[in-house]
């Protein structure tokens, strides 16, 4: 939807993306906010979730070392960046009391079969009712977007309405995005005709994959965000030339399997 070429970049080229240090940060909120669930309501507190930002930190650091240095290269600099870290879990418990809540589900791994096309994704939290009503729960350590931008980030939660509407039967009752980059919630009560919209979007997205796959044709689409793109040096747009297209390209644009796997580190 934003660049077809940088989906060629990511999903056929596999092209690597620098880490960046907010996008670390985002990674530790989710998970202490993830694990702050596992102890009993009464002892989910703002300092039991700041106790657990250091081990999940660790535990960070263990599966990729690499990202130790996204907190600073001094004690004083990784003391900064994960104040930081707790400002944004202060900010969720100024929102949501956690206390009062009993997640069905947390990194839920959502995947339909949707007339072959498969639709697959990880949802923050899933909370359900005693009468059964369901409520998608994202949590977005960033700034809530204007109004240009929203309707993007509505897209992802009625992406995940739709699979588990196919999955389990039942329309989800709210989408709620949580923005603690400023403390604001975005709700949206999602009906029927919405999730079938979003199906035949997702349908006519995919049918534009095959086409460019098969022809090889993937367009560039020059716009505000090319400024933030890791990959604007090989956009034709901006003087640069995209690498040759992979052996098997197709089959990496295309089969769910292979789309869906790891990118090696390195070749």
């Amino acid at each position: 939807m934003q660049c077809p070429l940088l989906y060629r970049f990511r999903v056929v080229d596999r092209l690597p993306q620098p880490p960046s240090a907010a996008a670390a940060r985002g990674t530790l909120v989710h998970a202490v906010l993830e694990r702050l669930f596992d102890v009993p309501a009464g002892q989910r507190t703002v300092e039991a979730a700041h106790e657990l930002i250091d081990p999940q930190w660790r535990q960070m650091i263990e599966r990729d070392p690499d990202v130790a240095v996204l907190a600073g290269e001094t004690d004083t600099e990784l003391a900064a960046w994960l104040a930081d870290a707790a400002v944004l879990v202060d900010r969720w418990f100024a929102l949501e009391d956690p206390t009062r809540l009993e997640p069905a589900e947390r990194e839920l791994y959502v995947e339909a079969d949707v007339d072959g096309l498969t639709l697959r994704g990880y949802v923050d939290r899933l909370d359900v009712a005693p009468t059964g009503e369901m409520r998608v729960v994202d949590y977005k350590t960033g700034r809530s977007p204007s109004e240009l931008f929203e309707a993007k980030a509505l897209f992802q939660m009625k992406f995940y309405a739709l699979v588990l509407w196919r999955t389990r039967g039942v329309i989800p009752r709210m989408l709620q995005l949580v923005y603690l980059g400023n403390s604001e919630i975005v709700r949206y009560e999602p009906e029927e005709r919405d999730l079938l919209a979003t199906e035949r979007k997702v349908k006519a997205l995919w049918s534009a994959i095959e086409r460019a796959a098969q022809t090889g044709d993937w367009r560039a689409n020059k716009t505000r965000l090319c400024d933030w793109c890791d990959h604007k040096a090989l956009c034709p747009e901006w003087g640069g030339t995209p690498p040759p297209l992979p052996a098997h390209a197709v089959q990496l644009a295309l089969d769910p399997v292979r789309a869906g796997e790891v990118a090696p580190t390195e070749e």
